[in-house]
C-alpha cells in the first residue's frame, strides 16, 4: 500500500542524534508523509500539546528522560498514537517492556531504513482500517473462567478479582478473542511486524506473560495452547455481552 493511501499522515522522529534524526527524516521525506521532528522528551511534549500526531518514531534514551516513560504516560492519558519506539538496546526483555508500556513496535539500532519504512505503512494501514471495538457496545467478553472488561482493559475472576493487563497484553488477548477456537501464527497475532513475527521470541515472552496471568485461577492455565510449527489458539468459546 502506498503512502497516498494513508493522506494527511503526520510522523515525528524523536532522537537527540542529529544526524540518525535527519537520516530517517529523509528517508521518509521521500514517502511524502507530513514530517516533525525533535531532541528530547520536552520538545516532543510541546508538539503535542500543538499537534496531531499519527505515529512516533521514538528513541528509547534521550537527555531528558526515558522514552519507556513517556510511552507509558501517553497511554494512561488515553492517546492512541502509533509508537515505534528505537533504541540500541536489543535483549528480548527490553522489547517486551517497551511493547507491555504501550509501544506498537520495537525496533533495534542499527536497523535497515526500509524495514523501518514498512513498519510504518503496516501501522497506520493496521489504525486506519481496524474495526472499531466490541466495547463500544459491549462491555464484557467472557471465556473459560475469566471475564474481560473491554472498556477498563482488566480481567475479571469469578470472585470480582481484578487483575490488571498492560497495553500490550490486552491487545494480545483481544486478537484471541477474535478468533477462538482458531491456530494463530505469530505475524497474525502481530501484524504489523509481519516481517520479522517469525523469528521474534519477544512475541513468545508477551504470550508467557499472559498465560501466567489466566493461569491465577482453576482453568485458566489451559486457555492459551501452542500448536508446534503453528502458533497459538485460545481454546475456548467467547461470549459478549
Amino acid at each position: 500500500m502506498s503512502p497516498a493511501s494513508f493522506p494527511g499522515a503526520t510522523i515525528m522522529v524523536v532522537d537527540d542524534d542529529a544526524d540518525i534524526r535527519d537520516l530517517i527524516l529523509g528517508q521518509l521525506r521521500q514517502e511524502n508523509y507530513r514530517l516533525l521532528g525533535a531532541s528530547n522528551l520536552a520538545e516532543l511534549r510541546r508538539t503535542l500539546r500543538d499537534e496531531s500526531v499519527d505515529l512516533i518514531v521514538l528513541d528509547l534514551n534521550l537527555p531528558d528522560g526515558d522514552g519507556l516513560t513517556l510511552c507509558r504516560e501517553l497511554r494512561a492519558e488515553g492517546s492512541d498514537v502509533q509508537i515505534i519506539m528505537v533504541t540500541a538496546r536489543g535483549s528480548a526483555i527490553d522489547r517486551v517492556l517497551g511493547l507491555e508500556l504501550g509501544a506498537d513496535d520495537y525496533l533495534t539500532k542499527p536497523f535497515e531504513p526500509r524495514e523501518l519504512l514498512v513498519r510504518i505503512r503496516n501501522l497506520l494501514r493496521r489504525g486506519r482500517t481496524e474495526p472499531a471495538p466490541r466495547a463500544t457496545t459491549m462491555r464484557y467478553a467472557r471465556f473459560g473462567p475469566w471475564r474481560l472488561d473491554l472498556q477498563q482493559r482488566r480481567l475479571i475472576a469469578p470472585d470480582d478479582r481484578l487483575v490488571m493487563l498492560s497495553s500490550a497484553e490486552f491487545r494480545l488477548l483481544s486478537r484471541f478473542l477474535e478468533e477462538p477456537n482458531i491456530v494463530l501464527a505469530r505475524e497474525t497475532l502481530l501484524p504489523e511486524r509481519r516481517a520479522t513475527a517469525a523469528f521474534d521470541r519477544s512475541i513468545d515472552l508477551q504470550v508467557s506473560r499472559l498465560r501466567q496471568k489466566l493461569a491465577g485461577i482453576a482453568g485458566g492455565d489451559e486457555l492459551i495452547l501452542t500448536v508446534r510449527g503453528e502458533g497459538y489458539v485460545l481454546a475456548s468459546g467467547v461470549d459478549y455481552s
